[in-house]
């Protein structure tokens, strides 16, 4: 969801792009543009001030005609002229080379930009269709691109032509009500590339305002054919769009020449448009099966250089009200920002706990001790799970102090080491097959909650808690969990105050199953493309069979299921119902200990901010490697950087596959993965290994540190290396 307040609450224009469904109500609000103020064009005809106040305007139905949507025009409307085919323009644009004459590519111009009717009679595909559908804008998309294409290759005065069009366009319509071919006259504008340029960005705004306060109705449409056209059309058009807006945002924040710009007190509204018109795009992007983008292109890092505390303490006091925040519209927020709010906001917490455990104590008249500034584990290495697990219990109302981790028998301060070191063999003992909590699918190379039924799921509480202290202890996990899980860990995102809500449920689809179960998830899809008979051919009925501790036990996925075949006409119905049940229903009780542990610790309307594939990266790290920055960030112990051996490893290790790269990751620090914060973030060590060339490396991954004998050859270091990352566990044994 996009524009959430700090309590959940959401605005409307929020549940529009959530829901994604037309709405009718009876007023909207509309801001009124500003003056305009337009550089580098002259002879602009004189308009009458516009104030900065907000009016109300009466909504229309979307089933209203277009002469009775239609807003009050210039006195002496001009009819649109008959609109000439792109074949014509092409060829008057061939004719400008050989004739040097750019008149008629110049009327072309003048006409079309004057006003929104004439951009529909120039683009729409059909001038006598209304097109009042969703799926169908009714633009002839080429033709818009071909002109744009050629428009930045034109004279500077038709450049400047078409802006002034857009600048009377703008000014006419303004005031009235929309119709769908003012819809499609934005839709047009907004992809005009001149928008790249600073000089234009006080026309750019106020097409972007115009777009922002459209109704949720206009909105919906707007986000249909943005998904439809650039689906079908070049997705490097729509990054370019996004692009174009991130930038806008970004020079508006911290200009290069702030003299280009109206002061940010009369212009305040700039940047809250623009993120509603990337809203519209975001979730045009996210309504793809396949995104045309990556989420990431969304991200705009120049936010990484503002104060987030200010921007996240704003909406949490102000929801989405009149104050704007960046945090209402979280997909422009990058991970390493969303991290630096959530470490924040858990210092925060940690502090404020200490603080008043150290009231508690001199309220008291007890001596203080700095060990109740922390959160101390003393465990056995011989009852790891047994002795984490009663601790935590132990000291539930501890979990956000700052973690420290004794080894019981064992002289050692932890300085990090031992706190990794704990993370590290707990996680592995938990995940062990034989513990039996979790099953590892070796087609999907993850692992999913055991379905056995028990009477006691604390230690599924126990690894939530693990990946809750993980997050806010900045360590990264080597957990193998599908993406679905973590789009159950945020549903909700925040623990509901009635016990009664479920927690950890989410829709799921047999793409979700198939990123676990790929084989089931295949015969599952040949169920629903099966053009035979579905009964006679495979003979099933809504129940499903699993064992259990060798036990076969039957479950009907509907009351009577067992007494109810599965047929052409009901076998959608029979796979949800299937892998609602593997995904949700059948591992309900262990998933929602997973979920109140994990929230026990990161209870934080921060966690609104964050997409489930950002929760995987917060605990488990990017799977995207850089080796070359790593390189760069590497600290050097009995080496230096340009000793022979160093430069015969790097070598090497930047000439490896991706596996072997992600093999020495994993050798040294006990995951494959990266930091948040990229390699810089993993303070990689390469010690000198005083002893016989004939040993193997050896590595400390609580300290990510390799230690290196001083190999004398590179065949002699590389052949040393593969063989140390490709057996350092169970004797090279899976």
């Amino acid at each position: 969801g996009l524009d959430r307040g700090a309590k959940g609450q959401i605005s409307t224009f929020s549940s529009f792009i959530s829901a994604v469904s037309p709405k009718k109500e009876a007023a909207e609000n509309r801001s009124s543009p500003a003056h305009l103020v337009f550089p580098n064009i002259k002879n602009v005809r004189d308009q009458p001030p516009i104030c900065l106040d907000v009016r109300q305007k009466q909504r229309v139905s979307m089933d209203a005609s277009s002469c009775e949507m239609k807003a009050p025009v210039l006195p002496e409307p001009i009819l649109p002229i008959p609109p000439k085919t792109m074949k014509d323009f092409q060829e008057d644009v061939e004719k400008v080379k050989s004739s040097g004459d750019w008149k008629a590519v110049h009327d072309f111009y003048l006409t079309t930009f004057d006003s929104f009717p004439e951009l529909n009679a120039a683009f729409k595909k059909d001038a006598t269709a209304s097109f009042n559908t969703i799926e169908d804008s009714g633009i002839n998309a080429k033709f818009v691109n071909a002109v744009y294409d050629t428009l930045l290759n034109t004279p500077q005065d038709i450049q400047k032509t078409v802006l002034k069009g857009i600048i009377n366009s703008l000014l006419r319509e303004w005031k009235g009500p929309r119709t769908k071919d003012d819809l499609r006259a934005y839709f047009i504008l907004l992809q005009n590339p001149q928008f790249n340029n600073t000089s234009t960005y006080v026309i750019y705004a106020h097409l972007l305002r115009q777009i922002a306060t459209l109704v949720e109705a206009d909105h919906h449409f707007l986000v249909h054919w943005f998904k439809k056209q650039y689906s079908r059309l070049s997705q490097k058009r729509f990054k370019q769009l996004v692009e174009r807006l991130l930038q806008f945002i970004s020079l508006r924040l911290f200009p290069a020449k702030p003299e280009e710009f109206p002061p940010i007190t009369k212009c305040s509204w700039w940047i809250p448009s623009a993120a509603k018109v990337l809203a519209l795009l975001n979730t045009a992007n996210n309504l793809v099966h396949l995104p045309l983008i990556p989420y990431t292109d969304f991200y705009n890092s120049t936010l990484d250089h503002i104060d987030l505390m200010e921007e996240y303490h704003t909406w949490q006091n102000f929801g989405n009200s009149h104050r704007f925040s960046f945090c209402q519209y979280p997909f422009v927020i990058s991970i390493a920002a969303k991290k630096i709010i959530i470490q924040r906001d858990s210092e925060q917490q940690m502090i404020n706990i200490a603080r008043q455990s150290l009231v508690d104590k001199v309220s008291r008249r007890q001596r203080p001790d700095m060990n109740m500034l922390f959160l101390n584990m003393k465990v056995r290495r011989t009852h790891l799970v047994s002795d984490s697990l009663d601790e935590l219990t132990r000291k539930r109302a501890d979990l956000k102090k700052k973690l420290k981790v004794t080894f019981v028998g064992e002289a050692g301060l932890d300085m990090g080491g031992l706190t990794k070191e704990w993370f590290l063999l707990l996680i592995r003992q938990i995940f062990h097959p034989d513990y039996g909590m979790f099953t590892y699918h070796k087609d999907s190379h993850c692992h999913w909650f055991s379905s056995f039924k028990c009477d006691n799921y604390s230690e599924f509480r126990l690894v939530g808690i693990l990946m809750g202290l993980a997050v806010y202890n900045s360590i990264t996990l080597d957990i193998r969990f599908p993406p679905c899980c973590y789009k159950k860990l945020l549903s909700p995102p925040i623990i509901p105050s009635d016990q009664n809500i479920p927690v950890g449920i989410c829709s799921v689809t047999v793409d979700d199953l198939c990123q676990i179960m790929p084989e089931l998830a295949h015969g599952l899809s040949e169920l629903l493309s099966h053009e035979g008979n579905v009964e006679e051919d495979f003979y099933s009925t809504f129940q499903v069979f699993q064992e259990e501790f060798g036990i076969i036990k039957s479950y009907n996925l509907k009351p009577g299921g067992d007494k109810i075949s599965v047929t052409n006409q009901n076998r959608k119905e029979y796979v949800q119902l299937y892998t609602d049940f593997l995904l949700n229903k059948s591992i309900y009780k262990q998933f929602a200990a997973f979920y109140y542990g994990f929230h026990s610790v990161c209870a934080s309307n921060a966690l609104m901010l964050l997409r489930p594939e950002e929760v995987e990266i917060l605990v488990c790290g990017s799977p995207d490697l850089d080796m070359h920055a790593l390189q760069r960030s590497t600290q050097y112990d009995g080496y230096a950087k340009t000793d022979l051996t160093i430069k015969y490893f790097w070598d090497v290790v930047l000439g490896f596959p991706l596996d072997l790269q992600k093999k020495l990751l994993h050798f040294t620090t006990g995951s494959d993965r990266v930091p948040v914060g990229g390699m810089a973030d993993l303070n990689f060590k390469i010690s000198k290994n005083e002893t016989s060339t004939n040993w193997l490396p050896v590595a400390h991954t609580c300290f990510n540190q390799l230690c290196l004998p001083p190999y004398k050859s590179k065949k002699d270091l590389k052949q040393k290396l593969i063989i140390g990352i490709s057996n350092s566990e169970g004797f090279g044994l899976e």
